[in-house]
């Protein structure tokens, strides 16, 4: 492996004029900004939709394959012929600060239903959609049906939890769905549900197409756990461990760590192993499959659930109780090389290792080679010349961040969380005590440039040196996650042509031996 470098930021967080951030010009900026700089690698979190009874977590979706239709781009369809300047002007906003994720969303259904209707109305005059719309419902329809299906079902029932629908559709009675399917109106509604599916793929390869002519990569993010209420448990409530009511008997989290005193319950249903392996993996295969065509690399997040998982009673509100329970990881990964190519896998996952990581994790990751995960905000306490995270005892096969978005700033860690042995210990290592905050950021990442790892990877909260009040998520905490977007000056900061960061990071990558060739 070369080494590379990259930038974390979601496509929510990008400024723009339409509530969220999107696939649009913001995004096409900032890959000519990572290529300036010096980086080849652009990290974002999950892309699929999110829900706002989970807050819009990315980890928390209506689906592990469809995409987010509030990162599609209202420019991009005015460039696809679909609509026009005059039906996206009334729709812009000026750039919040924070994500809108609701208004985001009605503004694009309402924009995506006009381009609906035009395509439908002149498929002549928009063929190469047309094709592209058709090789896309049948290369996708071992989830696309089910998805657009899903949704349709959610409308009709008051967006209740499938498992509170009506039994004929909870169970999936053949004739019941059929006949759901087939009538006039639900129909429509359920093409149009996939065209929304196309257009985001299409604005999606677009984007990665621009990337790539500037010589950067994307870094997907792959949860572990699928949401109960989501079209994959929907569909495959057989590789669930569900009751007969489609309601779980376990759900996944975390036991208390770091994070949290009382560990962290995340509520999705857990996997039913057994049946999976008996059934050859064939719904990860196709998941991990799905995931490699919209993504050069994968962070698999909690990867540690392949080995084990903590199950905690749903009956619990905290994840205290819970209990370690094995997971055939090694046969998982064996057979997903066999199907989707060795090479392919193993070059292209990174590993999310953080957190009680024991041996069997290790021994997983070291017969697959995949690189682990290093955090510099966790390498200044005490017992700092054997931490595993600190820059000296990492291996050249990881990638070293900063911080995650589940961390604090490294501004906002000096400033605040930081304790005085963190404060002693940092300053003695890089030789100095930070004159700012900012200035912390900035020695932190510099520190991660000159590691050892491979990769590394830095929060673009980081770059710019950004408080506390700028962090992505804070676990354990239910509202006002996920929302961060870069302010127009912040932005402008970065992608001007006559940007101090560009000029101060294109050096740093280039003698750390990083830079973009």
């Amino acid at each position: 492996m070369r080494r590379e470098s990259g930038v974390l930021l979601h496509i929510s967080s990008l400024p723009g004029p339409f509530c969220v951030g999107d696939c649009g010009l913001s995004a096409e900026a900032f890959a000519d900004f990572l290529s300036a700089a010096g980086f080849s690698l652009w990290q974002i979190l999950p892309l699929t939709p999110t829900s706002e009874a989970f807050g819009d977590s990315p980890y928390s979706s209506p689906s592990v394959f469809a995409g987010n239709v509030r990162y599609i781009s209202p420019e991009k369809l005015v460039r696809d012929g679909l609509l026009s300047e005059d039906d996206i002007m009334l729709c812009r906003r000026p750039s919040s600060l924070h994500a809108d994720y609701a208004s985001a969303l009605g503004i694009r259904r309402e924009l995506l239903m006009t381009a609906w209707h035009a395509f439908l109305r002149d498929k002549e005059r928009f063929c190469d959609i047309a094709a592209g719309y058709d090789s896309f419902c049948r290369r996708e329809s071992y989830w696309l049906e089910d998805y657009a299906l899903f949704c349709v079902l959610k409308e009709k029932f008051g967006n209740v939890c499938w498992n509170e629908w009506p039994e004929k559709y909870r169970i999936r009675d053949k004739e019941a769905i059929a006949l759901f399917a087939e009538d006039v109106s639900n129909k429509d509604k359920i093409s149009f549900e996939k065209f929304c599916q196309y257009i985001f793929m299409r604005h999606w390869e677009l984007l990665r197409s621009y990337c790539r002519e500037r010589g950067v990569s994307i870094i997907g993010d792959m949860p572990m756990f699928a949401a109960l209420d989501s079209s994959d448990v929907w569909a495959h409530q057989e590789q669930f461990d569900l009751d007969e009511d489609g309601r779980p008997n376990c759900v996944a989290g975390v036991p208390p760590d770091y994070f949290s005193p009382t560990g962290q319950r995340w509520g999705n249903p857990l996997y039913r192993w057994d049946v999976m392996e008996r059934r050859d993996f064939e719904w990860w295969t196709k998941r991990m499959r799905r995931s490699f065509e919209c993504f050069d690399k994968i962070r698999v997040d909690h990867f540690r659930g392949f080995c084990g998982y903590w199950a905690i009673p749903a009956s619990d509100d905290t994840a205290v109780d819970g209990e370690w329970r094995p997971a055939p990881g090694k046969k998982l990964f064996e057979t997903l090389c066999a199907k989707l190519t060795a090479d392919r896998v193993k070059n292209s996952v990174i590993a999310e290792d953080l957190g009680i990581i024991t041996n069997d994790v290790v021994e997983l990751k070291k017969y697959m080679g995949f690189p682990g995960m290093d955090i510099l905000l966790f390498a200044f306490g005490c017992g700092i010349a054997d931490n595993p995270y600190i820059p000296h005892n990492i291996s050249r096969n990881s990638v070293i961040y900063t911080g995650t978005h589940d961390n604090n700033t490294v501004a906002g860690w000096w400033s605040g969380e930081a304790s005085d042995e963190e404060r002693q210990n940092f300053s003695a290592y890089v030789g100095r005590a930070p004159e700012t905050p900012c200035d912390a950021a900035s020695l932190m990442a510099t520190m991660a440039l000159t590691s050892r790892a491979d990769i590394a990877v830095i929060p673009v909260q980081d770059l710019l040196g950004l408080d506390a009040s700028c962090r992505m998520n804070e676990p354990g905490k239910t509202k006002d996650n996920w929302r961060w977007r870069m302010t127009d000056g912040q932005f402008c900061s970065l992608i001007s042509a006559s940007s101090d960061i560009i000029s101060k990071y294109a050096f740093l990558n280039r003698i750390s031996g990083r830079a973009f060739k």
